[in-house]
């Protein structure tokens, strides 16, 4: 889960240089609260931006939702078991760059985690762990390895009835680089796309400063205890403090591994800073998975990479160059 309770971006109202003002917009995209902020001259300039930026993430949704029967990620899922589907280039290239990370974490981020049967309940509902059985049944058809890609025809195979993949832990990610990316072609000097937490910036405040963002304890939601920089990148959290279980005195999480069935424990928030929102979406829900000693582990041997992780013991841990201003307030 992206939370937007542990990330408040720190915007400077006010002008940028001397003719320069700070816009912003808020909308429900890919089923989820959007925050466009941009630089324009005057409010026109920013609507055609703004406006630009959503008619980009409407696009992608439309070739990854797992939701619209007429997506492309649809079809793919459809014909699991039964034939190759053949897609867009862009969208062969965002599977391949999820096998990609998929390798990089040990498989704790699987696009295909899609396929996984849904045996937990965190609505309060549950009052036993599911058998060892049948959680390990729950992860039978998981596997980004077992996905078939053809790269002379640009072809997508599920080969296993009941397979699916779904792009929940990288897609508003990538939506929002793809936005920033034809506002920067437009010439809009600075902004930020907020993808319900998945934060991605370019240029600076008004008054020159870096965008910074303020890192809330989950455990203590009314304290931000640290101020971070964000420079032409992109942050994003996953975590859940309200969602998850307790059994014989361990809290699990909604974040279930792709690997095991089982849900995560032992960190409540993992925030990823990273140049891409692709990419930090991604390693953020990994990183959560994977725990926090694996996790920065990982984190420090990805160049322009850095991570913060918050324990169930409210314990913060850091990856190596992560630059923390102490909040005062």
């Amino acid at each position: 889960m992206k939370s937007l309770v542990t990330l408040v971006l720190l915007l400077v109202a006010g002008t940028v240089g001397q003719t320069q003002t700070i816009y912003s917009r808020t909308l429900k995209l890919m089923g989820s609260r959007f925050d466009i902020s941009v630089v324009a001259m005057d409010e026109e300039n920013a609507n055609r931006y703004i406006d630009t930026a959503v008619s980009e993430i409407s696009r992608i949704e439309r070739i990854i939702s797992s939701w619209d029967p007429a997506s492309q990620t649809s079809e793919i899922n459809l014909n699991a078991g039964i034939r190759p589907v053949k897609v867009d280039e862009e969208l062969f290239k965002l599977i391949k760059r999820s096998f990609a990370i998929s390798g990089l974490t040990d498989g704790a981020f699987d696009i295909s985690y899609a396929s996984m049967d849904r045996i937990w309940k965190f609505d309060g509902s549950m009052d036993t762990m599911p058998g060892e059985h049948e959680i390990a049944r729950s992860v039978e058809k998981v596997g980004y390895q077992k996905i078939i890609l053809d790269e002379d025809n640009h072809t997508v195979f599920l080969p296993e009835k009941g397979m699916k993949i779904g792009f929940g832990a990288i897609g508003k990610g990538y939506a929002a680089d793809k936005a920033k990316s034809l506002l920067i072609n437009l010439g809009v000097a600075g902004g930020i796309i907020n993808a319900s937490g998945d934060m991605n910036t370019w240029g600076t405040q008004s008054d020159g400063q870096d965008w910074k963002v303020a890192i809330t304890n989950p455990l203590n939601k009314d304290l931000a205890f640290a101020l971070v920089p964000l420079k032409q990148g992109a942050v994003v959290t996953s975590g859940d403090y309200e969602k998850y279980v307790e059994f014989d005195g361990v809290r699990y999480t909604h974040i279930i591994d792709p690997r095991t069935g089982y849900p995560a424990h032992g960190i409540v928030s993992a925030t990823v800073f990273a140049p891409s929102a692709e990419l930090a979406d991604a390693l953020a829900t990994s990183v959560f998975v994977m725990g926090y000693d694996v996790g920065i582990e990982r984190i420090n041997q990805i160049p322009q990479v850095e991570c913060i992780i918050i324990d169930d013991g409210g314990q913060v841990h850091t990856s190596h160059h992560i630059n923390i201003s102490k909040d005062e307030k």
